[in-house]
């Protein structure tokens, strides 16, 4: 608007109103005066002491123009502008620079004059205040959302307080546990009568505990209780379902073994199948005598498969059982053997 505004002043004739200069100087020196507005966010104050400056060179060099059409808009969006940045006590001398523009827009303007400088104070006087309601309204919208986060922040804490006092009772109950549990254990222990029946007790007991050790684990955690089972020998078949094409025999007399040898079991063979092929000729054998769990696993090893680390994880879980594990490796196959003696796990429980 501005540059139009200008521009038609310098090439037209024969205006109705005094036009005192023809000069395109006018623009660059118009554009100096209005263009700062645009950079009120850096520093509005140096904006508006260059808008001041810059018209008031624009009034001196080029006298008698019209400059209300473009210059009236840009001084009334200063003093909203001042409004919306600055609170009373730091406005209040924006706002007369602000004043000053206008002033000067309209000193030696041939279209409106001086006669139009009380309404355009009094316009830029309402949009300061509306400025200033509309600072009042974000400076309140800023505090709730701070207050929001404060509120979240808090809430966060109590919650973790809450959860940090659940974990602290939970593992009181645990070792209260473990006391009792231990304690019936030692007791069972140093009778001279003990028997089959004694053992069979502390075989229930070391169950109970394990399971009530895994749901207070599990709390501990900070995550649900599981209710699937831990894996077993039953629980084999459908690992082997998943694979596809792998084989499952069973020998000898299938039962209820002690929970931690079936888990045992399952995850040694589980370690063995991560590092063989899933084809027909992959097998496992699991075979039960009085006194042993017998688990033979055979398979085409791919290339790169680390069978290593895999027999050695499965060797470990052996060994927690008094148990032993021997692996052959020969043209690409392995063969696994691992027994576990059931008679030491059904006395430990």
């Amino acid at each position: 608007m501005t540059t139009w505004m200008v521009a038609l002043m310098v090439t037209s004739v024969g205006w109705a109103v005094r036009v005192d200069s023809h000069s395109w100087w006018q623009l660059p020196v118009f554009l100096a005066a209005t263009a700062p507005v645009l950079v009120w966010r850096r520093h509005l104050a140096s904006a508006l002491g260059v808008m001041v400056g810059a018209m008031a060179v624009h009034v001196l060099a080029f006298g008698y123009v019209v400059r209300c059409g473009a210059g009236l808009p840009v001084a009334f969006v200063a003093a909203f502008l001042v409004g919306c940045a600055h609170d009373r006590r730091r406005g209040v001398p924006m706002l007369v620079a602000a004043g000053a523009f206008a002033t000067l827009v309209l000193v030696r303007d041939t279209a409106a004059g001086l006669a139009l400088l009380p309404v355009g104070l009094l316009v830029q006087a309402g949009l300061w205040a509306v400025g200033q309601v509309a600072r009042s309204r974000s400076a309140l919208a800023d505090e709730l959302r701070a207050r929001t986060r404060e509120l979240q922040a808090l809430r966060d804490e109590r919650t973790a307080l809450e959860v940090a006092d659940d974990r602290a009772r939970v593992s009181l109950e645990l070792e209260a546990l473990l006391d009792e549990r231990l304690a019936r254990l030692e007791l069972a222990a140093s009778s001279q009568d003990a028997g089959v029946a004694v053992f069979t007790g502390l075989e229930e007991d070391s169950r109970r505990t394990l399971e009530d050790m895994r749901r207070v684990v599990g709390v501990l955690r900070g995550g649900e209780v599981a209710l699937v089972p831990a894996p077993s020998v039953a629980h084999v078949e459908g690992l082997l379902a998943r694979r596809g094409s792998a084989r499952l025999s069973v020998d000898g007399d299938p039962r209820t073994l002690p929970p931690s040898l079936e888990l045992s079991a399952y995850r040694i063979v589980e370690h063995l199948l991560s590092v063989l092929d899933d084809d027909p000729d992959c097998a496992v054998a699991l075979g039960f005598s009085d006194d042993a769990l017998e688990i033979r696993v055979a398979g085409r090893v791919p290339r790169g498969a680390d069978v290593r680390a895999a027999v050695s994880r499965a060797r470990e879980r052996a060994r927690l059982h008094a148990g032993s594990l021997e692996a052959k490796v020969s043209r690409g196959r392995a063969r696994v053997v691992a027994t576990l003696p059931t008679a030491v796990a059904t006395a430990i429980g």
